[in-house]
């Protein structure tokens, strides 16, 4: 994914002209923290956090725990970081962070110590006006919490700014949870808006239903009756009905740990998840991980619209090839900086001692999304580029 991502960076640095000594330095990470961690039982596992450029304001991004964690995929996503808070317009630099661990395999006294001790590792480095992490891949507000208290016990900050995706009653705010998905069904909405305005009826296909797939569903699903979604996947299967599925049903389905290869309901069938990219549907909508279209099956993508939910879903080979038959594509930067734009809202909030309404935060998220999609769509007609090319120019410029 980072020589993807590099491949995007290029094409967008060609186009505004800049030098090789500045796309270089643009690429490059600002400062790369990679060390173990002890558990109490000898355990070691290798921990990372990449401060990739705080140009714009503190570095933000995420943390996950996965067993395929690295030094390259997160240098990858701190670079992603970096252009994804750029292009949304908001005064943060971009980082990400991680841990080559499986979660699942600890107890929760072990994954409580694993998160301590990797915020305290890196408390010299990171804070309300350093670098804010937050929740990614396996990780969610109790795993944040955590690291908040290691940190505030450390440093006797109180201001809860230090992380962003806590809990409500540690600093939280109210849309954190479905802001990424919410976001990706408010970029859709203005690039249709943008588009022409109709497409009242469209159906939807979910490569991807976690947290961030699942809310997409349910989201579009109480904003318009006539998207219908006919089909959603986990990592094993997907299911379909061309008829519709019911989103806030499948939610509840897989909260209670239920697996889509096992799903019976009237009318739904269990297909593969190479079948689900390949459905006749209007829009599909990936939010797993990268690298799921590439360019042994890009060629079997019938949607038109293409929504890049998750980081890096399209390889660049993928990318070229369904812009040039004629594929809309929203980028991953746009696309999913829901998550990043209602963690700074977290983050002014606590730095100004105060909790929004859902309400409140759902709106300022809309701006938000609006005018990231509409610059990026202006610039793509103007200069006739993808929009994932507009999209990093627009990042670049900002950065630049």
């Amino acid at each position: 994914m980072l020589d993807d991502t590099h491949q995007f960076l290029d094409e967008a640095a060609r186009r505004l002209g800049l030098s090789s000594e500045e796309l270089a330095k643009l690429k490059q990470a600002d400062a790369e923290h990679a060390f173990g961690i002890e558990l109490s039982n000898g355990q070691t596992y290798k921990a990372y956090r990449v401060q990739h450029n705080n140009r714009r304001g503190p570095y933000k991004g995420g943390i996950r725990f996965h067993p395929e964690v690295n030094l390259d995929e997160v240098r990858t996503l701190a670079t992603l970081m970096s252009l994804k808070t750029a292009a949304a317009g908001l005064p943060l630099g971009g980082g990400k962070g991680g841990i080559a661990v499986d979660p699942r395999k600890l107890s929760k006294e072990q994954l409580e110590e694993l998160s301590r001790k990797y915020a305290a590792a890196l408390e010299p480095h990171i804070g309300p006006d350093k670098d804010v992490p937050a929740p990614d891949v396996n990780t969610d507000a109790t795993i944040i919490d955590w690291m908040l208290d290691e940190y505030e016990k450390i440093t006797g900050d109180t201001s809860h700014a230090s992380f962003t995706g806590k809990s409500l009653a540690k600093g939280g705010s109210h849309g954190r949870d479905a802001a990424t998905g919410r976001g990706g069904v408010l970029a859709l909405e203005e690039l249709l808006k943008l588009e022409g305005g109709g497409h009242k009826d469209l159906t939807v296909a979910i490569q991807g239903f976690g947290n961030v797939g699942s809310f997409f569903g349910t989201v579009m699903a109480e904003r318009h009756s006539g998207w219908r979604l006919a089909a959603a996947s986990d990592s094993e299967a997907a299911v379909y009905n061309p008829d519709g599925l019911d989103a806030k049903a499948l939610q509840q389905y897989k909260a209670g740990r239920g697996r889509f290869k096992d799903y019976s309901d009237s009318g739904a069938k269990v297909v593969g998840n190479d079948e689900l990219l390949a459905l006749d549907v209007d829009v599909l909508v990936l939010a797993g991980f990268e690298n799921t279209v590439n360019q042994s099956n890009a060629g079997s993508v019938r949607a038109h619209y293409v929504i890049e939910m998750a980081n890096g879903p399209v390889t660049k080979q993928a990318y070229d090839y369904l812009t040039d038959h004629g594929h809309v594509v929203l980028p991953d930067i746009i696309a999913n900086a829901g998550g990043v734009i209602v963690s700074y809202l977290e983050w002014v909030q606590n730095r100004s001692h105060e909790s929004w309404p859902e309400a409140d935060v759902n709106a300022k998220l809309a701006g938000y999304m609006q005018k990231a999609v509409r610059e990026t769509y202006d610039y793509a007609k103007k200069e006739q580029a993808s929009l994932k090319s507009a999209a990093f120019s627009v990042a670049l410029q900002k950065l630049s």
